[in-house]
């Protein structure tokens, strides 16, 4: 038996069971699980180990990126100054870190830069945020990150979004849940009215596939990315980690 899995609060949004278990089915692996493990603390993770033996990989989601690192055995696979982790590799009971957000928002990201693009907002301070900072700054891109209270690496509040801020910030990335399923009435509070035809929105969210962020941004002529090929690009390098 191969088993692996999801750990995070709460989990009914989560892609990541049926993407492996279609996966599973789809390459003949019979003898391959992976479920869902709702932990309402980190502190929890231990007991979820020793209860399940057979685990050889988990993923890692809000709000635990950060959490989970005091856990880890081995920290040496995450990028250098990236203190996040959404997957786990578990072998003879040592736990291994990785980050596969880096990749799926880079690879997700580029294609979608054009000119100008040079500064962005992101929109949470979480563990999320942390990757998409790390690949912002290597793509030479100014990153601001924006949260209720300047604190814990937020260097701006959302009064602070006037104008001003939102015309020299053409990239704007939601790492919040906002407007998550099945809480798709809510969204950032930023002044929409504000946004232009050069501005992109990029939503980690995937469900709904166009959260009321998303939605407000096209009304004002936006270009707009929603989180699913950055989910699926992960899910995948999560994959690869979990078969090295």
């Amino acid at each position: 038996m191969h088993s692996f899995g999801l750990i995070g609060f709460p989990l009914g949004h989560s892609f990541s069971r049926n993407y492996f278990r279609e996966k599973f089915e789809k390459l003949g692996l019979a003898d391959y699980t992976y479920e869902n493990f709702p932990l309402s603390s980190i502190n929890e993770l231990p007991q979820l180990l020793s209860d399940h033996p057979f685990l050889e990989g988990l993923n890692v989601t809000i709000p635990y990126k950060k959490a989970v690192l005091p856990f880890l055995d081995e920290r040496s696979f995450l990028p250098e100054g990236l203190e996040a982790c959404n997957c786990i590799r578990i072998r003879n009971g040592r736990l291994s870190g990785f980050n596969t957000d880096v990749i799926g928002f880079e690879n997700s990201l580029r294609p979608l830069l054009k000119k100008g693009q040079n500064a962005a907002l992101i929109l949470g301070n979480g563990g999320a945020a942390v990757a998409i900072v790390y690949v912002l700054k290597k793509l030479g891109i100014l990153p601001h990150v924006v949260s209720r209270k300047k604190n814990n690496g937020a260097d701006l509040d959302y009064s602070d979004l006037n104008e001003q801020v939102i015309s020299e910030h053409k990239l704007i990335i939601n790492t919040t849940p906002l407007g998550l399923y099945p809480d798709t009435q809510s969204m950032p509070a930023i002044p929409y009215q504000f946004l232009g035809t050069e501005h992109l929105l990029y939503d980690l969210i995937y469900n709904p596939a166009e959260t009321l962020f998303l939605r407000k941004g096209k009304e004002q002529g936006t270009r707009i990315k929603n989180g699913e090929e950055m989910l699926i690009i992960q899910a995948e390098e999560s994959w690869k980690v979990w078969n090295q």
